[in-house]
């Protein structure tokens, strides 16, 4: 009887696995890998579609650029279960040449950046677009490790699991490195 249903479910598997590979889509989409949404040196703001919120941000560093970065974010619709967004707003700015943490106020989740480079720091300046929900995130926040470990590093976080989200950011600030 074993051997039956061996030879029944066994040619099933190989389906099985192919229907599964079907299930996994890339949500984040950045565009182009030469697609960024600032130069060196410049300024920029960055606003998901109205509904969707940053899941994913690339970031690659220039020394000789002035110490700077190039940013590039994806965007996923929020999870139908937090509802319509109620309000966006811009929280204050993070000042450039200054250690900083901000988390968006108002149980709000980050859907946008805007950031301004200052050659006299070395340094940018952030500001975070945050959007709050008709229904409440769930709210167990912690810092993700996901980050890079020298300040030179390039950097690439995506939230790989739906109803993660991102809610605030981090950084530190060395006059010695810039």
């Amino acid at each position: 009887m074993d051997l039956v249903l061996l030879c029944v479910f066994l040619p099933l598997v190989p389906v099985a696995w192919g229907q599964y590979g079907d299930y996994y889509y890339g949500p984040y989409n950045y565009g182009d890998n030469d697609e960024w949404v600032n130069v060196y040196r410049q300024g920029f703001n960055f606003q998901c579609p109205h509904g969707q919120v940053i899941v994913a941000i690339r970031s690659v560093f220039n020394k000789k650029e002035g110490s700077d970065r190039l940013w590039n974010y994806a965007c996923m619709p929020a999870a139908q279960s937090l509802g319509e967004p109620t309000e966006c707003w811009w929280e204050e700015i993070n000042r450039a040449g200054t250690e900083w943490y901000q988390t968006c106020s108002n149980n709000g989740l980050v859907a946008g950046f805007q950031s301004q480079y200052f050659p006299s720091v070395l340094d940018r300046e952030w500001q975070f677009y945050c959007c709050r929900y008709s229904r409440r995130c769930p709210y167990s926040c912690w810092l993700t490790t996901e980050y890079p470990g020298h300040y030179g590093e390039d950097m690439d976080m995506m939230m790989y699991t739906y109803d993660y989200y991102i809610r605030g950011a981090t950084t530190t600030f060395s006059a010695v490195n810039r």
